[in-house]
């Protein structure tokens, strides 16, 4: 018994090492070095300082306190950074998350967020297990743009309350009635949060232009805490972190994973899927942007299972749903980073800032979050690619339109998947439109093809009743109609070479109409069907249909097109024996009965 449990542990090893051992384990196994820790240790510190300020940006905009997004950034980067595929993968909380969080929050409150975010963990790590990371790369790329620029625009309508310091209370949640509110609240903003909103652009404005190897974001905070203290100095008000959340707290807080709730469950299981997904589909887009800098591999259903983990443990310790940030991976990157070392040293390091600056992060003003959040929101646009997507084709367009605006003004679970669906309907109609088929002259095809290799090309083969039918294309569902209407235009021929290399795929529709045809011809006219270079896709699915339908075994089944008119030729003149043959009889019968 205890041979058999070593024995599946083994297996279990193995099976685990091949397909989701964390890239950390790779590192560490090939030879890790003081060296490597030095390089690990400045650009941990580096993404540190980037990430505090937007954990900070990030959980406010969400609609909780602000020690929650530092609890993600610790936490979750934490897990991203063990377990994870990938070698400069840096996790915390992301502005794709701002809108999905506020809106459960609205719907269910916190406790329907950690609800939602411990169903979406277990549903990451059954999709790492089950290997499916490498299929979120067929999700549509216009969806992708659609849905990411649609976020960017809430996110930049969510900040304008804090960059402008309107004294609106009760705003709306739905997207145009929110500027409605502002329009109409629009006298009431504060000379004071627009001083610091200009500044703070001022400061990452001009550290961008100059090039400087500063954290323009940070900075900017900090000269937004110098303004803030001077505005107390001449009793001037204005929104804090402090004057809103109170003081932050020194630690993480003790974890305990929230009690499971049947009920609440089943009521946020819709929010918890778009959790995932966007946890998947951002986690593995930021592996493989950094993959493609980099020459590194990631592996993507590690990632999945590491970024499940991450959700749990975020949800244990009062956080946020968190996924793989491009921004602060690419800088990771850029900062000489060698391993996932780099990630857990940030970890580490926001611990320690939240230990020693806690203090001061309660004077920073919430409008100098809200230039940050706005500039995310900006970068997050992408107004490049929306444009070249908007100048593609039709179907591309459409969906990217469709996406964005669903995304804005009904909720992001519709845009997803009604722009998933009409993304594949304009993708199934392009398949349609690519299937090609067509009848070939065999006796010139074959001259054309095979006259240098001294092949006997002297028969008309087409005027003995072969044909040739060559497809292109993929045989589905979508094509299954025209390929049948086709069939019937067909004349009834004694050979049909049917030539099967250009098609790279077929569905069981697709098969069904081939079959149905080859009834057809076989029931009613005896007609011999030769397969010409059928790949191995096609005859997984074709083979046992015909299998099924007992018609296998009357079908030849040629490697190539020369083996298919050999084939032809060989039943022609079994064909022209048994027709020689059955006029010798008529003959000795005319003859007999003339006799008589």
């Amino acid at each position: 018994m205890f041979k058999k449990m070593v024995g599946w542990a083994k297996a279990f090893y193995n099976f685990y090492g091949a397909n989701f051992a964390p890239k950390l384990y790779e590192i560490i196994k090939s030879g890790y070095k003081l060296e490597h820790f030095k390089r690990d240790a400045a650009s941990g510190l580096t993404v540190a300082i980037i990430s505090l300020p937007l954990a900070l940006a990030f959980a406010i905009a969400s609609g909780v306190a602000p020690e929650k997004g530092l609890y993600t950034a610790i936490v979750a980067g934490f897990f991203v950074s063990v377990l994870g595929g990938s070698r400069y993968q840096i996790g915390g909380p992301t502005g794709a998350f701002v809108i999905v969080i506020f809106n459960i929050l609205q719907q269910h409150e916190y406790t329907g967020l950690l609800m939602a975010m411990l169903i979406a963990g277990v549903i990451l790590i059954i999709a790492g297990f089950l290997r499916l990371g490498t299929y979120i790369k067929y999700i549509p790329y216009p969806v992708v743009i659609g849905f990411t620029s649609g976020i960017a625009v809430i996110l930049f309508t969510t900040q304008v309350k804090d960059l402008l310091g309107l004294q609106i209370e009760d705003i709306p949640a739905e997207f145009l009635p929110k500027w409605r509110a502002y329009m109409t609240g629009i006298g009431s903003f504060t000379w004071a949060s627009i001083g610091v909103s200009i500044i703070c652009f001022a400061t990452i404005f001009f550290i961008d232009f100059k090039k400087l190897k500063l954290p323009a974001y940070l900075i900017s905070l900090l000269v937004s805490v110098i303004i803030a203290a001077i505005y107390m100095v001449f009793s001037v008000g204005i929104d804090t972190i402090g004057s809103k959340f109170g003081a932050l707290p020194f630690f993480l807080p003790k974890p305990a994973i929230p009690a499971f709730d049947l009920e609440l469950a089943f009521k946020v299981l819709p929010s918890a899927l778009t959790v995932a997904f966007l946890t998947g589909i951002e986690s593995l887009l930021s592996a493989t942007v950094i993959d493609s800098i980099s020459g590194d591999n990631h592996n993507s259903n590690a990632e999945l299972v590491a970024n499940g983990v991450a959700t749990i443990a975020s949800a244990a310790f009062s956080g946020l749903p968190a996924t793989g940030a491009i921004a602060r991976t690419v800088a990771n990157y850029k900062a000489k980073a060698y391993s996932p070392v780099s990630g857990i040293i940030q970890s580490v390091v926001l611990l320690l800032f939240m230990l020693f600056l806690s203090p001061i992060i309660k004077y920073i003003p919430l409008a100098a979050l809200s230039v940050i959040l706005i500039l995310i929101a900006f970068n997050m646009f992408g107004f490049r690619k929306f444009y070249v997507i908007l100048q593609s084709s039709r179907g591309d367009r459409l969906t990217l339109i469709v996406t964005f605006l669903l995304t804005m003004f009904v909720d992001l679970n519709a845009a997803i998947s009604i722009g998933f669906m009409l993304s594949s309907i304009v993708f199934m109609h392009r398949m349609s439109m690519d299937i090609e088929v067509e009848t070939d002259d065999v006796d010139e095809l074959y001259k054309q093809e095979y006259e240098q290799s001294g092949a006997d090309i002297s028969e008309k083969l087409n005027e003995k009743g072969v044909m040739s039918i060559r497809f292109s294309g993929p045989l589905f569902f979508g094509v299954a109609s025209d390929i049948t209407s086709f069939f019937r235009t067909v004349k009834t021929p004694k050979v049909l070479i049917l030539r099967m290399s250009r098609v790279t795929v077929i569905d069981a529709s697709g098969a069904n109409a081939l079959v149905e045809f080859f009834k057809r011809l076989k029931n009613e006219y005896n007609t011999k069907i030769i397969l010409s270079h059928i790949r191995q896709q096609p005859q997984r699915v074709l083979f046992p249909i015909l299998k099924e339908e007992k018609l296998f075994k009357d079908i030849s089944n040629a490697s190539s097109f020369e083996n298919a008119i050999a084939l032809a030729k060989k039943h022609i003149r079994e064909i022209e024996k048994q027709e020689e043959h059955q006029a010798e009889i008529l003959e000795v019968e005319k003859e007999e009965f003339t006799n008589k």
